[in-house]
């Protein structure tokens, strides 16, 4: 550790001379975090066409139905087929409901009455959604006919879901505690990347080659004000999650923070490792930015891991955002404490030693 703290005060210094970085590094996760904070996940109000050849009350009741889900919202009627299609081609509407001209007399006849429903696949929620509600609603609508012809008072069989931990299905509950990871990623890496190609740029890496300073002390004394960056960037995120969105922490704010640091620590020396093999910023900034789509389309923010091939869950494995986004979600979303999340935190200790090790390894042939 010789000389980690005269490193250390020549990075804050630095640090805090470049305005630039601390806006950067400030402005930019609040702004990601109202922005995708505001978007609400859960598929509504799509909008939709009708072509009722039917015209009779009952063709008049479905059509209600199918809104009062909120999942759809009729914004035409039309007056054929082809101009149903034409709609949703041309992208005005998601859905479109054809109901048959005799669907009336089908329904009073107490027969089997059946309508089209025509739903866009070219975006896979939008289609799972609205094709889960069409059926839940033509399912309602027959269980509520067979139980009038019969008279039957309650169903046979009746489940009784408990949706636990976010019983509202609010998409913000879900979205921001892996927004979080996220935004870190994003922040993290690249403000490390810069450190070690700004000396180069600036001529100061010679310096540094001289100073008597280890490389260990090196690596650490530039990591930790961007350490100390990163964490009042996490406090600034989790103020706003908790009174602005109405996030709510389930379990150990202290735990939380604990092993954030952990995670920010793993971030930092990546984006030090990426900075050692650059030549210039842009470079740097290509390298992080290299780190951040796996990270965000590999770590379970978006997509299931269960879903993920098993090749692609092994590489999955290896970022550390996949271990902080379950952390994260096990103690905002769920309460979890240590016990539950320890394989995370082990894996996630593991990736901040190999980081770090090779940060320190490629700073060293930097100077060498």
């Amino acid at each position: 550790m010789r000389g980690f703290w005269a490193v250390l005060r020549k990075e804050a210094i630095q640090m805090r001379r470049d305005t630039g970085t601390l806006r950067f590094a400030l402005g930019i996760p609040v702004f990601q975090l109202v922005l995708f904070g505001l978007i609400d996940t859960n598929v509504k109000h799509v909008p939709t066409v009708v072509f009722d050849q039917s015209q009779t009350a009952q063709s008049r009741e479905l059509v209600r139905d199918f809104v009062n889900t909120s999942y759809f919202d009729v914004v035409e009627f039309v007056p054929s087929r082809r101009a149903l299609r034409e709609r949703i081609v041309a992208g005005r509407a998601s859905v479109g409901i054809e109901v048959p001209p005799d669907f009336a007399r089908k329904r009073l006849d107490s027969r089997t009455a059946d309508f089209m429903v025509l739903i866009d696949g070219s975006d896979s929620s939008i289609s799972a959604s609205t094709l889960a509600a069409a059926n839940g609603l033509a399912l309602q609508q027959s269980l509520d006919e067979l139980a009038r012809r019969t008279g039957l008072r309650e169903l046979p069989v009746q489940p009784f879901p408990l949706l636990l931990f976010n019983p509202d299905s609010r998409s913000a509950n879900l979205l921001i505690p892996g927004l979080v990871a996220i935004l870190l990623t994003f922040s993290g890496t690249i403000l490390a990347a810069f450190s070690i190609v700004r000396e180069r740029e600036r001529g100061t890496l010679e310096q540094l080659m001289v100073t008597p300073a280890s490389p260990v002390a090196v690596v650490l004394g530039k990591l930790l004000p961007y350490l100390l960056l990163g964490f009042v960037q996490l406090l600034l995120v989790l103020f706003l999650m908790t009174v602005v969105f109405r996030v709510p922490i389930h379990g150990s704010v202290l735990l939380l923070l604990f092993l954030s640091l952990i995670y920010l620590f793993s971030l930092l020396a990546l984006g030090l490792l990426v900075s050692s093999r650059a030549n210039t910023q842009m470079e740097a900034i290509q390298g992080a930015q290299g780190f951040l789509l796996p990270s965000i389309m590999l770590s379970g923010y978006i997509f299931p891991l269960s879903s993920l091939p098993a090749p692609i869950r092994l590489v999955s494995q290896i970022l550390p955002a996949t271990h902080f986004i379950a952390i994260s979600r096990g103690i905002i979303i769920r309460g979890a404490g240590f016990v539950d999340l320890w394989p995370n935190v082990l894996a996630l200790l593991i990736l901040a030693v190999i980081l770090v090790g090779g940060s320190t390894r490629a700073f060293r042939k930097t100077i060498s």
